[in-house]
């Protein structure tokens, strides 16, 4: 009978044990290093050959210079995979960065703006024309600081 109770917790201990190891890490969260250094734009989508996603990053390619003027990040998530600056990010880094968002892989087309300090900006769903985003920095203090004064980095 001690063996079977003791069976028992090991296996609720084991099935704990298992869950944690599944929940995100926060520190895994790759924002976190980019606070101050960038202004990430995060798309998530649940299909990689989305309509509006495709002409987003299309649109995107094609704004490169106002992109990289903006000390813009870009991060994509696909059906669960993520990618940073077009490097591939870990399970880990994918699950963390959607957690502190509070987004899902899954589902439609979602546009995450985040400011130098990491707070959000714009989310929406659905395809938006980068220059409306270019547009929403713009309009933003930190960046009518660094128009005023180029070269100057503020943090």
């Amino acid at each position: 009978m001690a063996a079977r109770a003791l069976l028992g917790w090991l296996a609720v201990a084991i099935a704990l044990s298992v869950g944690a190891a599944q929940a995100a890490n926060p520190a895994a969260n790759p924002l976190l290093a980019d606070r101050g250094k960038f202004r990430p734009l995060i798309i998530v989508t649940g299909g990689a050959l989305d309509e509006q996603y495709q002409r987003l990053l299309e649109s995107i390619k094609r704004q490169h210079a106002p992109f990289e003027e903006r000390r813009m990040l870009l991060y994509r998530i696909e059906d669960g995979h993520g990618w940073r600056a077009g490097k591939p990010m870990t399970e880990f880094e994918t699950r963390a960065l959607l957690e502190a968002l509070e987004l899902d892989a899954q589902g439609a087309l979602r546009v995450v703006l985040l400011g130098l300090d990491g707070g959000k900006k714009m989310q929406l769903e659905g395809y938006i024309d980068p220059r409306q985003i270019f547009q929403t920095i713009d309009n933003m203090p930190m960046r009518q600081a660094e128009m005023q004064h180029p070269g100057k980095t503020q943090q």
